[in-house]
C-alpha cells in the first residue's frame, strides 16, 4: 500500500485525527450551480467554481478534500448525461481539489445507483468492474486515498473495497449508511457491516450521511466497539425538512460540533460532515478537534 505521508500513516494507525470537508451536493444547490448541469461534470465545465467550494472548506480547517466524483461511475455518468470518460472526470476533479491546496485529496466513490442481484438488476461482476474503473482512474489522477461512502448495502461495500484494493495501491476508507434502528436497508447490523468491511480490506471504516450527529452517537459507539480499524463519522446537518418545495437542514454548526464531541470521547478519529453542512460546520469541528 502506498501511503503519501508519515501523518497519513499515523492516521491509518489511529494515532492522529483527520478532518474531512463537508457537503458538496447541497452546497451546489444553495449556490444555484446545481442548475448548470450534473454535479460531477462541473469539474470539467466550471472547475473554478468547484475549486472555490473546496477552498472554502480548506480555509475553514478541512485537512482532506473529497473530489467531486460521487456519481462518477460509468453507469451513472451515462444516465445523467455526462459526455466524458471516468478517467477524464477524475483527472479534472483531482485538479480542482489540488488547486485548493489541502493536505490530502480523497477520491470520492459513491454507490453504483443500482441494487445488486438478486434484489436488483446489477450483477456482482458488473459492479466490481464499475468500481475498479473508478479506482484505476483515482490512482492515475494522483489522490492520496480512496473514500467509498454512503453505501447502503454491505455486499456492495465489500465489492467496492475489493475493487479498490485490487486495482490500486491506495489506502481505502469505507463508510456506510444506516437507518435509525441501526440496520441497513438490506437488514445488515452495524457490527456485521464493520467486520465485513474490514475483512474486505478497508483501512478505515465509518458511517456517513444517514442522520444528524445526535442519532449517530449510539451507532458510532457500536461501530467503534466492533472495529479494529480507525472509525470515521460524517453526519448530516440534522434531519432534512421540506419547506416550500426546498430541502432545509436546521441544525446549526455549534450544535453539530457539540453533538460530535461525544464521538471523540467514544474513540472516533476521522471526522467530517455530510448533507446540509457548510464550511461553517467544518470550522466548528476544527475548533473542537
Amino acid at each position: 500500500m502506498r501511503i503519501s505521508s508519515e501523518r497519513l500513516m499515523r492516521i491509518l494507525n489511529g494515532e492522529e485525527k483527520l478532518l474531512f470537508d463537508g457537503a458538496m451536493g447541497t452546497t451546489l444547490q444553495s449556490t444555484g450551480l446545481a442548475g448548470d448541469g450534473p454535479a460531477d461534470a462541473l469539474c470539467i465545465t466550471n472547475p473554478d467554481a468547484i475549486t472555490e467550494i473546496h477552498r472554502a472548506y480548506v480555509e475553514a480547517g478541512a485537512q482532506a478534500i473529497t473530489t467531486n466524483t460521487f456519481n462518477s461511475n460509468r453507469a451513472l455518468l451515462d444516465t445523467i448525461g455526462v459526455d466524458a470518460s471516468v478517467e477524464d472526470v477524475f483527472v479534472a476533479a483531482v485538479a480542482c481539489a489540488r488547486a485548493a491546496e489541502p493536505e490530502f485529496v480523497a477520491a470520492d466513490i459513491g454507490p453504483t445507483g443500482h441494487m445488486l442481484a438478486p434484489f436488483g438488476d446489477l450483477e456482482e461482476e458488473d459492479a466490481f468492474a464499475l468500481f475498479a474503473e473508478q479506482a484505476r482512474a483515482a490512482e492515475k489522477a494522483g489522490v492520496d486515498f480512496i473514500l467509498i461512502e454512503t453505501i447502503p448495502d454491505v455486499a456492495e461495500a465489500e465489492i467496492a473495497i475489493r475493487a479498490a484494493k485490487e486495482h490500486s495501491d491506495l489506502p481505502v476508507f469505507a463508510s456506510m449508511t444506516f437507518e435509525e434502528n441501526g440496520f441497513t436497508l438490506m437488514g445488515n447490523d452495524i457490527p456485521t457491516c464493520t467486520q465485513r468491511m474490514q475483512e474486505a480490506g478497508a483501512d478505515v471504516v465509518g458511517i456517513n450521511c444517514s442522520h444528524g450527529p445526535e442519532t449517530l452517537r449510539s451507532q458510532i459507539a457500536t461501530m467503534i466497539e466492533a472495529a479494529s480499524k480507525p472509525v470515521l463519522v460524517q453526519p448530516n446537518a440534522g434531519m432534512p425538512e421540506l419547506v416550500d418545495g426546498q430541502v432545509v437542514y436546521r441544525m446549526d454548526p455549534a450544535a453539530f460540533a457539540n453533538a460530535v464531541s461525544d464521538m471523540i470521547e467514544c474513540g472516533a478519529t476521522v471526522f467530517g460532515s455530510c448533507c446540509g453542512s457548510t464550511p461553517a460546520f467544518t470550522a466548528e469541528l476544527a475548533k473542537l478537534l
